[in-house]
């Protein structure tokens, strides 16, 4: 009985620190992917982010079927850095599940124009962003997402 126990607490122990390193692996990951949302016109950041995300991920942002896949993001993206240069999309938590990461993330900035119709003339926003990130063989493969636009929108346009 010993033995067994002794060898069960073994496995345990080179078993923990495997899992926590495939954890670090995924989460650095993850932490490319707003890397890029911060500075997409960076070809460092964008060469990294396709490296990071799998060529068939999927974007979901509502329950409208559609998805995004990754160039039509980095597309978005590249109109974003123009509209809103100094757009900076901060983890401000991570929490690992199996290969689900979910990020709570702070996205700032100042538009230069119109953002979705919208005027700021000047004014900054600070909006809230949750996703759920599927993480499998290295690769992000798809990404449930919800940001605080009208929030923005609501900010930019307060008197």
């Amino acid at each position: 009985m010993k033995i067994i126990r002794a060898l069960a607490v073994g496995f345990a122990l080179l078993i923990v620190p495997m899992a926590e390193s495939a954890q670090a692996n995924e989460q650095a990951t993850v932490q490319v992917f707003y890397d890029f949302l911060s500075n997409p016109v960076s070809e460092e950041n964008a060469a990294a982010f396709k490296a990071a995300v799998a060529e068939d991920w999927e974007s979901i942002g509502d329950y409208s079927g559609e998805t995004k896949s990754r160039e039509e993001l980095m597309g978005q993206m590249g109109g974003f850095a123009q509209l809103i240069p100094d757009l900076n999309w901060a983890v401000e938590e991570m929490i690992q599940s199996g290969n689900q990461v979910v990020v709570r993330g702070r996205a700032t900035g100042t538009p230069n124009g119109p953002l979705f119709g919208v005027d700021g003339k000047g004014k900054s926003f600070e909006i809230m962003s949750i996703d759920i990130h599927t993480v499998e063989g290295g690769s992000i493969v798809r990404t449930y997402h919800v940001e605080d636009w009208s929030g923005a929108l609501r900010q930019l346009s307060a008197d």
